[in-house]
């Protein structure tokens, strides 16, 4: 799960940097590992600032300042099982044919063949172990087939035919062709979130912007957007404030099936997927929760509904009503630690839940606490908030996850462990409750998820991460592969969290 951003300005003289990476803050809860940012300048070059570390670290003033052009893009890094060295933030760059920018967001499940594809076959080198170039290569070995001087948004369409026809898994993406424009795609099934927007400006031109959440667009007053289809591609050209964007259906609807994960989690409360609010979603989980507790407790069996922090503050809240109990605010959380199911090693997690978040004992001592959270992933959190929260005088301690139990691999851009790291895997709700030291575990069904979130539209979602069962199917040896990766990683002892590895070219010339 990664967050991408494009932006095609009207006024060709106006630099769309400074409006990119304040646009990448309103994305940064889907990335903060690594940072990157492409501009395409009115000669067809392309100047670049990317590396490790938050937006704001590696967006500074200095550096962003060299980036001319109207049109580029932005990426954000979430940590998958590749390295999370410098050469792999995005945007991926390569020069034949025509120079491409593009930044991926989600996960492809057929490197092995792929890559073997573009060594064997085609003869492209891959310098890292990202799927993401290796997308790229593909779209490029495709659009190179047609050996012309000048490249066409026939041509385009054509080659990512050619990428739907070879990658699968989970993708949307947002590229830019040097000197030509703006292009932005979605996998058949809509398992990754993509939206295009327009801005109507004074003179009667407008800008355009491709965007991974809907937050980003209507903070920047881009008030006409929609959803792109599974399958569907679009193409912003360069003077796009006298020529439209150029929309095709490149490959049928497979199915519409976006991650059910964004809703529990990783998505903006405030932002609209598919047609989906985030916010309305989280607070029907809350009230199906309630009545999954209602069903497994005594109404006296709690005191108090306390919520962990920041994301399951919505359905804990509706939870509280629901069941007409009190909801407190039990856990002080110090924003300037990250997430901690992507720290480096169990012990570090542990230390690191401590640091992020502080009990206040008035709200534990003496009850019968009720604690949600929007899923349990590893249990090293869980486990450490339970403590908490014994040590801070709860007589009982009853844990609630708005997701049903998490079993298995996400498969599709994030990346939360191998299957046995799973507290959930090969174990029942008794086990895990044994496991996390609370008197009881309560998780929501499956059921209720999907009932949460589902439209006339969209009423069916991709859920392997629950149940194992995956819309795409996953190729042999991949997940195997994953491991194998991850295992490469850890012994390199890769840092995670670096925020001065900055890499910046071509930035200062102009």
């Amino acid at each position: 799960m990664c967050g991408i951003l494009g932006i095609a300005l009207a006024d060709e003289s106006s630099p769309v940097a400074p409006e990119l990476c304040d646009g990448s803050i309103f994305l940064q809860h889907r990335g903060q590992d690594a940072a990157g940012v492409a501009t395409c300048g009115p000669r067809g070059r392309i100047y670049q600032c990317k590396g490790n570390g938050m937006a704001r670290d590696v967006f500074t003033e200095s550096r962003v300042s060299g980036l001319v052009g109207s049109m580029g893009i932005v990426h954000l890094r979430y940590p998958t099982a590749g390295s999370s060295a410098n050469s792999e933030a995005q945007p991926f760059y390569v020069n034949s044919p025509y120079g491409i920018m593009m930044a991926h967001n989600g996960n492809l499940v057929n490197t092995v063949s792929l890559k073997r594809y573009l060594d064997e076959d085609v003869h492209r080198h891959i310098n890292t172990d990202s799927d993401s170039e290796l997308l790229l290569n593909i779209f490029a070995a495709e659009l190179e087939k047609y050996n012309k001087y000048r490249v066409t948004s026939e041509d385009i369409f054509h080659a990512l035919e050619g990428v739907y026809r070879f990658v699968r898994g989970g993708y949307a993406c947002v590229g830019v062709l040097a000197g030509f424009g703006l292009f932005g795609f979605r996998d058949p099934n809509g398992i990754r979130p993509l939206l295009f927007g327009e801005r109507q400006n004074e003179n009667g031109t407008k800008d355009y912007m491709l965007a991974s959440e809907s937050v980003v667009l209507k903070a920047h007053n881009f008030t006409t957007y929609r959803d792109l289809l599974p399958g569907e591609a679009v193409i912003i050209p360069k003077n796009c404030g006298k020529e439209e964007p150029q929309f095709k259906q490149v490959v049928p609807i497979n199915s519409h099936r976006p991650d059910l994960f964004e809703y529990v989690y990783f998505a903006r409360p405030d932002s609209v997927l598919d047609g989906i609010s985030v916010y309305h979603t989280r607070l029907r989980m809350g009230t199906k929760l309630a009545e999954n507790i209602l069903e497994q407790l005594g109404p006296d069996e709690i005191d108090v509904v306390v919520p962990v922090p920041d994301t399951a503050r919505t359905c804990a809240l509706q939870c509280s009503n629901a069941l007409g109990k009190p909801y407190r605010e039990g856990f002080v959380k110090n924003r300037y630690v990250g997430r901690t199911f992507i720290m480096p090693n169990q012990k570090e997690r542990v230390s690191s839940v401590r640091r992020k978040l502080n009990p206040m004992a008035s709200e534990f001592e003496g009850k019968k606490v009720l604690i949600v959270d929007d899923s349990i992933v590893r249990g090293t959190t869980s486990k450490e908030i339970v403590n908490m929260a014994r040590e801070s005088g709860a007589t009982k301690v009853y844990f609630a996850s708005a997701a049903p139990a998490i079993r298995y691999n996400h498969i599709y851009g994030i990346d939360l462990t191998d299957n046995k790291n799973l507290i959930a895997f090969n174990r029942d709700d008794d086990e895990v409750a044994k496991e996390i030291g609370c008197d009881k575990v309560i998780y929501q069904s499956l059921e209720d998820l999907i009932e949460c979130c589902k439209t006339d539209e969209i009423d069916k979602f991709e859920v392997g991460v629950f149940t194992g069962n995956y819309v795409t199917g996953v190729e042999d040896g991949y997940l195997h592969e994953l491991e194998r990766v991850r295992e490469l990683n850890k012994a390199k002892k890769i840092d995670l969290k670096s925020e001065v590895d900055i890499g910046i070219y071509n930035s200062a010339d102009y």
